[in-house]
Protein backbone atom coordinates (compact mmCIF):
# COMPACT_ATOMS: atom_id res chain seq x y z
CA UNK A 1 0.00 0.00 0.00
CA UNK A 2 2.79 2.43 0.88
CA UNK A 3 4.40 1.69 -2.50
CA UNK A 4 1.13 2.53 -4.22
CA UNK A 5 0.83 5.89 -2.46
CA UNK A 6 4.47 6.64 -3.24
CA UNK A 7 3.82 5.99 -6.95
CA UNK A 8 0.56 7.90 -6.72
CA UNK A 9 2.38 10.93 -5.34
CA UNK A 10 5.02 10.76 -8.05
CA UNK A 11 2.33 10.53 -10.71
CA UNK A 12 0.57 13.57 -9.27
CA UNK A 13 3.75 15.61 -9.38
CA UNK A 14 4.37 14.48 -12.94
CA UNK A 15 0.92 15.60 -14.00
CA UNK A 16 1.53 19.06 -12.57
CA UNK A 17 4.60 19.42 -14.75
CA UNK A 18 2.80 18.56 -18.01
CA UNK A 19 1.95 21.33 -20.44
CA UNK A 20 -1.69 21.94 -21.21
CA UNK A 21 -1.52 20.41 -24.65
CA UNK A 22 0.35 17.34 -23.47
CA UNK A 23 -2.10 16.77 -20.64
CA UNK A 24 -5.15 17.21 -22.81
CA UNK A 25 -3.74 14.92 -25.47
CA UNK A 26 -3.07 12.35 -22.75
CA UNK A 27 -6.64 12.54 -21.54
CA UNK A 28 -7.91 12.13 -25.08
CA UNK A 29 -5.64 9.13 -25.58
CA UNK A 30 -7.10 7.45 -22.50
CA UNK A 31 -10.57 7.96 -23.89
CA UNK A 32 -9.79 6.28 -27.23
CA UNK A 33 -11.22 2.85 -28.10
CA UNK A 34 -9.48 -0.29 -26.90
CA UNK A 35 -8.07 -0.99 -30.36
CA UNK A 36 -5.72 2.03 -30.12
CA UNK A 37 -2.08 1.29 -30.85
CA UNK A 38 -0.96 1.65 -27.21
CA UNK A 39 -3.89 0.83 -24.87
CA UNK A 40 -3.69 2.23 -21.34
CA UNK A 41 -3.96 -0.14 -18.41
CA UNK A 42 -7.51 0.24 -16.99
CA UNK A 43 -6.22 0.54 -13.42
CA UNK A 44 -3.75 3.29 -14.35
CA UNK A 45 -6.41 5.07 -16.36
CA UNK A 46 -8.81 5.09 -13.43
CA UNK A 47 -6.09 6.31 -11.07
CA UNK A 48 -5.15 9.22 -13.30
CA UNK A 49 -8.75 10.18 -14.01
CA UNK A 50 -9.42 10.13 -10.28
CA UNK A 51 -6.49 12.50 -9.74
CA UNK A 52 -7.91 14.89 -12.33
CA UNK A 53 -11.37 14.74 -10.74
CA UNK A 54 -9.97 15.49 -7.30
CA UNK A 55 -7.46 18.09 -8.54
CA UNK A 56 -8.95 19.86 -11.60
CA UNK A 57 -6.63 22.77 -10.87
CA UNK A 58 -3.86 20.67 -12.44
CA UNK A 59 -5.34 21.33 -15.90
CA UNK A 60 -5.94 25.00 -15.16
CA UNK A 61 -2.38 25.47 -13.91
CA UNK A 62 -1.04 23.74 -17.00
CA UNK A 63 -3.16 25.87 -19.33
CA UNK A 64 -2.00 29.04 -17.58
CA UNK A 65 1.63 27.96 -17.76
CA UNK A 66 1.25 27.13 -21.44
CA UNK A 67 -0.42 30.48 -22.18
CA UNK A 68 2.32 32.33 -20.33
CA UNK A 69 4.99 30.49 -22.28
CA UNK A 70 3.26 31.20 -25.60
CA UNK A 71 2.86 34.86 -24.63
CA UNK A 72 6.58 35.10 -23.97
CA UNK A 73 7.34 33.56 -27.36
CA UNK A 74 5.03 36.04 -29.11
CA UNK A 75 6.56 39.00 -27.27
CA UNK A 76 10.04 37.85 -28.20
CA UNK A 77 9.02 37.37 -31.85
CA UNK A 78 7.48 40.85 -31.97
CA UNK A 79 10.55 42.46 -30.38
CA UNK A 80 12.81 40.73 -32.89
CA UNK A 81 10.52 41.87 -35.71
CA UNK A 82 10.58 45.47 -34.48
CA UNK A 83 14.36 45.38 -34.19
CA UNK A 84 14.63 44.14 -37.77
CA UNK A 85 12.19 46.84 -38.84
CA UNK A 86 14.45 49.44 -37.25
CA UNK A 87 17.90 48.20 -38.22
CA UNK A 88 17.28 46.18 -41.38
CA UNK A 89 13.88 47.03 -42.90
CA UNK A 90 14.83 45.40 -46.19
CA UNK A 91 14.86 42.04 -44.42
CA UNK A 92 11.25 42.66 -43.37
CA UNK A 93 10.24 43.94 -46.79
CA UNK A 94 11.72 41.04 -48.70
CA UNK A 95 9.76 40.82 -51.95
CA UNK A 96 6.62 42.41 -50.48
CA UNK A 97 5.00 45.37 -52.26
CA UNK A 98 5.91 48.79 -50.85
CA UNK A 99 4.75 52.31 -51.52
CA UNK A 100 5.60 55.76 -50.21
CA UNK A 101 9.12 56.95 -49.58
CA UNK A 102 11.85 54.32 -49.71
CA UNK A 103 14.05 56.54 -47.51
CA UNK A 104 11.50 57.35 -44.82
CA UNK A 105 12.39 56.75 -41.18
CA UNK A 106 8.79 55.65 -40.60
CA UNK A 107 7.99 52.12 -41.73
CA UNK A 108 4.44 50.79 -41.55
CA UNK A 109 3.68 47.10 -42.07
CA UNK A 110 0.10 46.12 -42.85
CA UNK A 111 -1.34 42.60 -42.76
CA UNK A 112 -4.43 42.66 -44.93
CA UNK A 113 -7.16 40.56 -46.59
CA UNK A 114 -8.66 41.71 -49.89
CA UNK A 115 -12.13 40.44 -48.96
CA UNK A 116 -12.15 41.96 -45.47
CA UNK A 117 -14.45 45.04 -45.39
CA UNK A 118 -12.37 46.60 -42.60
CA UNK A 119 -9.27 46.25 -44.77
CA UNK A 120 -11.07 48.07 -47.59
CA UNK A 121 -11.81 50.98 -45.23
CA UNK A 122 -8.22 50.95 -43.97
CA UNK A 123 -7.00 51.04 -47.56
CA UNK A 124 -8.96 54.25 -48.19
CA UNK A 125 -7.52 55.86 -45.07
CA UNK A 126 -3.93 54.87 -45.87
CA UNK A 127 -4.32 56.04 -49.44
CA UNK A 128 -5.41 59.47 -48.18
CA UNK A 129 -2.49 59.65 -45.73
CA UNK A 130 0.03 58.74 -48.40
CA UNK A 131 -1.45 61.26 -50.82
CA UNK A 132 -1.20 63.97 -48.17
CA UNK A 133 2.43 63.25 -47.30
CA UNK A 134 3.97 60.73 -49.74
CA UNK A 135 7.51 61.23 -48.44
CA UNK A 136 6.59 60.55 -44.82
CA UNK A 137 6.19 56.78 -44.62
CA UNK A 138 7.13 53.51 -46.26
CA UNK A 139 4.11 51.18 -46.39
CA UNK A 140 4.74 47.43 -46.63
CA UNK A 141 1.87 45.13 -47.62
CA UNK A 142 1.73 41.60 -46.20
CA UNK A 143 -0.94 39.08 -47.16
CA UNK A 144 -3.14 37.51 -44.52
CA UNK A 145 -6.10 35.97 -46.36
CA UNK A 146 -8.66 34.68 -43.83
CA UNK A 147 -9.85 31.85 -46.06
CA UNK A 148 -12.05 30.31 -43.37
CA UNK A 149 -14.55 33.18 -43.75
CA UNK A 150 -13.49 34.83 -47.02
CA UNK A 151 -13.62 32.43 -49.95
CA UNK A 152 -12.03 34.90 -52.38
CA UNK A 153 -9.32 36.17 -50.03
CA UNK A 154 -6.64 33.76 -51.23
CA UNK A 155 -7.51 33.93 -54.97
CA UNK A 156 -7.49 37.73 -54.72
CA UNK A 157 -4.12 37.72 -52.94
CA UNK A 158 -2.79 35.38 -55.62
CA UNK A 159 -3.96 37.68 -58.41
CA UNK A 160 -2.51 40.73 -56.66
CA UNK A 161 0.84 38.97 -56.22
CA UNK A 162 0.81 38.12 -59.92
CA UNK A 163 0.22 41.80 -60.76
CA UNK A 164 3.12 42.71 -58.45
CA UNK A 165 5.45 40.73 -60.72
CA UNK A 166 4.70 43.34 -63.40
CA UNK A 167 4.96 46.35 -61.08
CA UNK A 168 1.22 46.99 -60.83
CA UNK A 169 0.39 45.81 -57.32
CA UNK A 170 -1.00 49.05 -55.94
CA UNK A 171 -3.13 49.80 -58.99
CA UNK A 172 -4.41 46.23 -58.91
CA UNK A 173 -5.09 46.40 -55.16
CA UNK A 174 -7.05 49.60 -55.70
CA UNK A 175 -9.30 47.78 -58.16
CA UNK A 176 -9.79 44.83 -55.80
CA UNK A 177 -10.74 46.95 -52.80
CA UNK A 178 -12.92 49.27 -54.89
CA UNK A 179 -14.79 46.29 -56.37
CA UNK A 180 -14.66 44.11 -53.26
CA UNK A 181 -18.22 42.79 -53.74
CA UNK A 182 -17.30 41.57 -57.25
CA UNK A 183 -14.21 39.56 -56.30
CA UNK A 184 -13.87 36.58 -58.57
CA UNK A 185 -12.03 35.22 -61.59
CA UNK A 186 -13.75 37.59 -64.03
CA UNK A 187 -12.67 40.66 -62.04
CA UNK A 188 -9.11 39.37 -61.68
CA UNK A 189 -8.73 38.90 -65.42
CA UNK A 190 -10.55 42.11 -66.39
CA UNK A 191 -8.36 44.13 -64.01
CA UNK A 192 -5.23 42.62 -65.51
CA UNK A 193 -6.47 43.59 -68.97
CA UNK A 194 -7.38 47.12 -67.88
CA UNK A 195 -3.88 47.59 -66.47
CA UNK A 196 -2.36 46.33 -69.73
CA UNK A 197 -0.59 43.45 -68.04
CA UNK A 198 1.01 40.69 -70.07
CA UNK A 199 -1.85 38.20 -69.67
CA UNK A 200 0.24 35.13 -70.44
CA UNK A 201 2.75 36.07 -67.75
CA UNK A 202 -0.06 37.07 -65.38
CA UNK A 203 -1.65 33.62 -65.69
CA UNK A 204 1.70 31.85 -65.30
CA UNK A 205 2.52 33.84 -62.19
CA UNK A 206 -0.81 32.85 -60.63
CA UNK A 207 0.66 29.37 -60.22
CA UNK A 208 3.80 30.70 -58.51
CA UNK A 209 2.27 32.88 -55.79
CA UNK A 210 1.71 30.29 -53.06
CA UNK A 211 5.19 30.33 -51.41
CA UNK A 212 5.22 34.12 -51.02
CA UNK A 213 1.71 34.25 -49.60
CA UNK A 214 2.43 31.34 -47.28
CA UNK A 215 5.53 33.16 -46.02
CA UNK A 216 3.39 36.18 -45.09
CA UNK A 217 0.88 33.94 -43.32
CA UNK A 218 3.62 32.21 -41.36
CA UNK A 219 5.00 35.58 -40.26
CA UNK A 220 1.52 36.62 -39.13
CA UNK A 221 1.18 33.39 -37.14
CA UNK A 222 4.58 33.93 -35.53
CA UNK A 223 3.53 37.44 -34.48
CA UNK A 224 0.13 36.14 -33.30
CA UNK A 225 -1.75 38.53 -35.57
CA UNK A 226 -5.37 38.26 -34.33
CA UNK A 227 -7.08 39.49 -37.51
CA UNK A 228 -7.07 42.02 -40.31
CA UNK A 229 -6.20 44.77 -40.82
CA UNK A 230 -3.23 44.61 -38.47
CA UNK A 231 -0.49 47.26 -38.32
CA UNK A 232 3.04 47.39 -36.98
CA UNK A 233 4.88 50.70 -37.13
CA UNK A 234 8.39 51.84 -36.41
CA UNK A 235 8.99 55.57 -36.15
CA UNK A 236 10.87 58.08 -33.98
CA UNK A 237 7.61 58.66 -32.12
CA UNK A 238 6.34 55.11 -31.64
CA UNK A 239 7.30 51.51 -32.23
CA UNK A 240 5.00 48.51 -32.07
CA UNK A 241 1.47 47.39 -32.87
CA UNK A 242 -0.74 50.36 -33.68
CA UNK A 243 -4.41 51.05 -34.41
CA UNK A 244 -5.36 52.62 -37.73
CA UNK A 245 -6.93 55.56 -35.89
CA UNK A 246 -3.57 56.38 -34.27
CA UNK A 247 -1.38 56.26 -37.37
CA UNK A 248 -2.06 59.84 -38.48
CA UNK A 249 -1.28 61.11 -34.99
CA UNK A 250 2.02 59.22 -34.97
CA UNK A 251 2.91 60.62 -38.39
CA UNK A 252 2.15 64.14 -37.16
CA UNK A 253 4.30 63.68 -34.04
CA UNK A 254 7.19 62.48 -36.17
CA UNK A 255 7.38 65.78 -38.08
Amino acid sequence: MSTFFHCFGQLFQYLRSLTAIGLLCLVVAWSLPAQAASPIEPQLEQQVLQIIREHPEVILESVQAYQQKQGQKVNQARQTFLQDLKTNPQAVIGESPTTGSAKSKIVLVEFSDFQCPYCAEAYKTLKQLLAKDPDKVTLIYKNLPISSIHAEALPAATAAWSSHQQGKFWEYSDALFTNQKKLGEALYLDTAKNLNLDLAKFKRDLTLATPAIRKDIQLAEKLAVPGTPFFVINSPAFSGVVQLSDIEKILAEAK
